[in-house]
Parts: C-alpha cells; structure tokens; sequence
C-alpha cells in the first residue's frame, strides 16, 4: 500500500520485502501471521536502482517468528527501564541529569531534566554523526558537549540524543550496562526470550535481513546486513544504545504490549507499576507517541500509544478497547527508502474496525 508521499518510481515496488503482524485483544490473538520474505535480496543495484534478487531456494521466507531488526522500537525498552529506576527512588523524572551524569556539560548548563529526555523536550538535534568518530572518548566527549539547538522544555523535537543520553543516566545510577537492564528488568520477566542486543550466531536463520549498507544513501559501507544493528550510531557503540540496536519477535513484543495493557503486569509477572504505565502512555507520553494517527490510524483519538522504527518496525497499544498491534518489516531491504507509513496506519486501522473502534 504505497504512500502518496512516495516518489513514483518507488511505487511499483513492496513496501518491504517481508512482514509479520500480530494483533491481539486481551489474551485473545486475533492475527499473527507473516508474509514474504526474510531474505529476498543479495544486494543493491545502484546503476538499475533495484534489488538483486536471490535465487528463489537461497530466499528465506518471513515466519512468524522471524526476529526483526526493533530500530527505534528500542527507545521504549529503555523508558521502561527508566520508568523501573523512578520506582526503585533511584531516578528523578524532573530531577537533573547532570546530577547523575556530571560530565554531560551542556545538560548541566540547560538543566536538562529525563523527563524532557523521555519526551523530546530537550531541544536537542535529531542525531549526531557518532559513526564518525576515531573512538569511544571521541563519541563521549561528542554527546556531553551537544547543546541544545531549540529552547529546553518547550516544542518537542524528536531526537535520538534524547535516549543516548538516557541510557548513560541509567547506566550511571544503576552500576550496570542497558543491555543488562534490559534483560534484567523487562524481557527476563517477560518472557520474551528472543529479545536481546547483539543476537547470536544460531539465531541467524531466523533473523530477516535489512539493507545494503553503502555510502551515498547510507553513512557507512558494510554491505548486505543480517543480524546485526542497521543503525550507524548504534553500530559504533558495539550494538548496544538506547535508542537503537534490540532485535525481537513480534509474539514476544506481544508480550510487552499485554503487559502495558494489564497494568504492567502479564502472566503473574510485573515489570512496571500501573502508575509508571499511566504515566508513559498518556499524553505527551514518556517514550511512548501518543494519538499520532499517521501511523495508528483510526486507533488514534483515545490515548493509542505506541512508536515506529526506520527498518520499518510499528507498535500500538490501545487501552480504550484493550488491544494492540506489532507490525515489523524490512522496509530497507535492499536499501533505505523516503518514509512510507500508510501500511502502518492502514494495519492500525484494520484493527480499529475490527473491535469496533474505527470511524468507518
């Protein structure tokens, strides 16, 4: 379903390779169900402006438990974390950050709050050239110097600065590494044990592919990418970043949505309080983008909450009819693309209509 705002010579082509979806209500699974293919492309052919196709028995068909590459379906994950170290009085959400991360200079100087980090508010850019870097002091010493180019606590400005940022907060205050975090507090809990940073090697058939990664359309060379991070500043950092980097299922994100709708709790097992929930899934929302019909279609409204990633990854949670809907794809197999995000609205609108909460 392409997107008016897509130039025509994309038009003809999928909007991604392949796809699983995965819609539920309550406990009930109304769709999980895959289509395409994980692995569809060998390469990318900037003379013909097209992919390179496998050979058919070299393709590797999408399943529904296929892991996806989350991109900034990560960003949630460490505002759930966030959210666990605010109940355990270890982090303010209107304190400072540069009381727990003293060397984050500019912060300090705008008296940059993770609440602001959470919602965007903090007037910082939306990425910085991190890949770039000789090394790690360099990417540091990069991200504690960043100044805000917009004013701090006012418009949002989406920005992956944002959960850098975070993560090195959290980090701080717990004595322990996101990926740790992560595990420890959400996906361990959870269940969800496909969920991880860095996935290993026997998880590689199972993984879809994502782009073709090489300069000009991309800021690094790294060719044909499978299993690890698509994103160039998460990369850098060895895979692990608050804002990029998980790789997930989507019955295990399934997962986390039941719980966020269960008040934070699935199956017996609480990873959040019903308050921290309420918290990060109403408006503005503290990670989560609340009502933003672009991409949860007629859900949108009556507080549907959720995020997207650039490899083409989309999840909503709508508390006003107890559902919700994980939509991962492979948007950038062969290559990135201009966003195209009526596939996702349309999903989101299918499952609106479905229990009753469309306007059609």
């Amino acid at each position: 379903m392409p997107s008016a705002s897509v130039p025509p010579a994309l038009e003809a082509r999928p909007w991604c390779a392949g796809a699983v979806v995965y819609a539920g209500r309550s406990r009930t699974t109304l769709v999980h169900e895959a289509v395409g293919w994980a692995v569809r492309y060998a390469s990318y052919d900037a003379v013909t402006d097209g992919g390179v196709e496998l050979p058919p028995a070299a393709r590797v068909p999408a399943r529904p438990d296929t892991l996806f590459d989350l991109a900034s379906l990560t960003k949630l994950f460490t505002a759930v974390v966030a959210m666990r170290c605010v109940e355990q009085g270890a982090l303010d959400l209107d304190g400072r950050v540069a009381s727990y991360a003293s060397e984050f200079t500019a912060a300090a100087r705008h008296g940059i709050t993770p609440r602001q980090l959470l919602t965007h508010t903090s007037g910082l850019r939306p990425e910085l050239p991190l890949y770039a870097c000789a090394g790690e002091a360099e990417r540091e010493a990069m991200l504690r110097t960043e100044e805000p180019v917009g004013e701090v606590g006012a418009a949002r400005g989406y920005s992956d600065l944002n959960l850098l940022i975070l993560q090195r907060v959290l980090e701080r205050v717990t004595g322990r590494p996101l990926d740790a975090l992560v595990r420890d507090l959400v996906t361990g809990p959870l269940g969800m044990d496909d969920t991880r940073f860095n996935p290993p090697a026997d998880l590689l058939p199972r993984i879809a592919a994502t782009e073709d990664q090489r300069r000009p359309w991309a800021k690094l060379d790294r060719g044909m990418l499978r299993g690890v991070v698509h994103d160039e500043n998460a990369h850098a950092m060895g895979g692990v970043a608050g804002h990029a980097g998980l790789f997930s299922t989507a019955g295990d994100l399934a997962r986390l949505c039941r719980a966020l709708l269960g008040g934070g709790a699935y199956e017996g097992r609480r990873v959040l309080a019903a308050s921290s929930v309420e918290l990060m899934l109403t408006a503005p929302g503290l990670g989560f983008e609340v009502d933003q019909p672009w991409f949860t279609g007629e859900l949108a409204g009556r507080g549907a909450a959720g995020h997207t990633g650039f490899t083409g990854t989309s999840l909503v949670v709508d508390r006003a009819t107890d559902s919700f809907v994980v939509l991962l794809a492979n948007t950038v197999h062969p290559r990135r693309r201009p966003p195209a995000n009526a596939p996702r609205a349309a999903v989101a609108t299918a499952l609106a209509r479905a229990v009753g909460a469309g306007a059609g």
